[in-house]
């Protein structure tokens, strides 16, 4: 189980620092949009190959729980994970900030209303993020199944996340990952952090209703 914690730990932190870093050190001035949503989408990628087959590569505390509830992990065994997510994520956004010309001021965090890049609300952000997580977790357990295609669930789902953050930027940064949210926003603080609430609970509700697909065998394929 070291082995997974570090893996988790390592991945949460390279897709934070990577993903976030996009946005604040390339921002939208150089890299864009599609820029941005493709550092989330390649970090992914090169995760699930460097630390899948050590942890499977949720590096997302959503993830870990649409496993759970999917029942393809124990409870003890995504507690484990989901600390170290939170740890990983809070390091990348601490070594981003000693990068960042701006410090600790904006570190790529969520939000909404003032906070949201396109001013969307918070009724935008809950469904936004609720409904893209679920559709990310459909995916990832999807291509990860017994019937999935193994040697390409990475490209899969590192395409998958590109193309959420590429409908989702403007709306709230996109979470879809309480604990890409929880770095950045813990230390930012500010609005940031009031906000944070709506990244745990929005992907938490998402990832249950995703995994709930193959919980019931819905979604299954055949045997």
């Amino acid at each position: 189980m070291l082995k997974k914690f570090a893996a988790e730990l390592v991945g949460t932190m390279v897709l934070v620092l990577f993903g976030c870093g996009a946005a604040v050190l390339g921002g939208f001035d150089h890299v864009g949009q599609l820029g941005i949503a493709l550092a989330f989408g390649f970090a992914i990628i090169a995760m699930a190959y460097g630390i899948g087959p050590v942890s499977g590569c949720h590096v997302n505390p959503a993830v870990s729980l649409g496993v759970f509830v999917a029942g393809r992990m124990s409870a003890r065994d995504m507690v484990i994970y989901w600390i170290a997510q939170f740890i990983g994520a809070i390091i990348g956004a601490a070594i981003l900030g000693m990068i960042a010309k701006t410090g600790f001021a904006s570190l790529g965090q969520n939000g909404f209303d003032a906070g949201s890049p396109g001013g969307y609300g918070l009724h935008a952000a809950l469904v936004f993020e609720i409904v893209a997580t679920a559709i990310f977790i459909i995916a990832i357990l999807g291509v990860t199944g017994a019937k999935g295609h193994g040697a390409f669930a990475g490209v899969a789902i590192g395409i998958t996340l590109a193309v959420i953050h590429i409908v989702g930027i403007q709306v709230t940064g996109v979470s879809v990952n309480p604990a890409r949210s929880f770095g950045p926003a813990l230390l930012v603080g500010g609005q940031a952090l009031s906000q944070v609430w709506v990244f745990f609970l929005a992907p938490a509700i998402g990832a249950v209703i995703g995994a709930a697909f193959f919980r019931l065998k819905l979604l299954e394929p055949e045997a």
